[in-house]
């Protein structure tokens, strides 16, 4: 009787990270984890963010989006339902993330937490580094109200709130510093860099400036507090 042998089936080769084979490393893709619906729409907002800060606006498409965070078109579709819905959620996005950034800043100024020059530094980034200035030139651009509807009310904001707290004149003066030093943040993200080089002035004279103006402002504010704590606020 002839003798039959089983089949030998091969052994499946299960390769875990950091192993080496010929010399090579080989290395495993991880399984994409599964994202909750609002996980997913912030990572796919901050993909739109860093596209605007690295290419400009014609590079937050839909399809940009989804190649960036791993997805599909119609993943991302789903979350905004069209191009103008990402462009507005991103308007948004942006607007409340630099308002608390500048906010933060100005109010740690206030209490003595941070220098003016850092303070300064964190509204100026805002605008260079974090979205802000390109979102003011998308959004300026477009000539759409509903988009720039979320910047102004965020700047609005802003300014309301560095006035909430003082007394006497020092709210109104807080007020204007705060509008001007935005203004001068988002006017040296436009166009600083060629006008410094023009006028043959440090890049950062107009951060300087700014500095000096939000000391005054702070020691201005420092002072009326005092005078209000001494007098009983009459």
């Amino acid at each position: 009787m002839a003798l039959t042998c089983p089949r030998l089936l091969p052994t499946p080769i299960v390769l875990l990270p950091g192993w080496i084979r010929g010399g090579v490393k080989l290395t495993i893709m991880s399984i994409r984890k599964r994202q909750s619906p609002e996980q997913s729409r912030a990572a796919a907002l901050v993909a739109a963010r860093d596209l605007l800060i690295e290419a400009g606006p014609p590079a937050v498409t839909l399809k940009a989006v989804a190649e960036r965070i791993g997805r599909t078109h119609a993943n991302v579709l789903h979350h905004f339902g069209s191009a103008a819905g990402l462009q507005q959620a991103l308007t948004d996005f942006l607007a409340a993330g630099m308002l608390d950034s500048i906010a933060l800043a100005l109010q740690a100024a206030k209490r003595g937490e941070v220098t003016p020059r850092a303070a300064v530094d964190r509204v100026f980034d805002a605008f260079a580094l974090e979205g802000g200035g390109p979102l003011v030139g998308w959004t300026a651009l477009s000539r759409n109200g509903a988009m720039l509807d979320p910047l102004v009310h965020a700047i609005h904001q802003l300014v309301h709130d560095a006035c909430a707290e003082g007394q006497g004149d020092a709210p109104a003066a807080m007020q204007r510093d705060t509008l001007v030093l935005v203004l001068l943040a988002l006017g040296d993200w436009l166009l600083g860099e060629p006008l410094s080089l023009a006028l043959d002035l440090p890049r950062d004279a107009a951060r300087l400036h700014s500095v000096a103006m939000l000391r005054e402002s702070l020691d201005r504010a420092g002072q009326r507090a005092a005078q209000f704590s001494g007098d009983g606020g009459a």
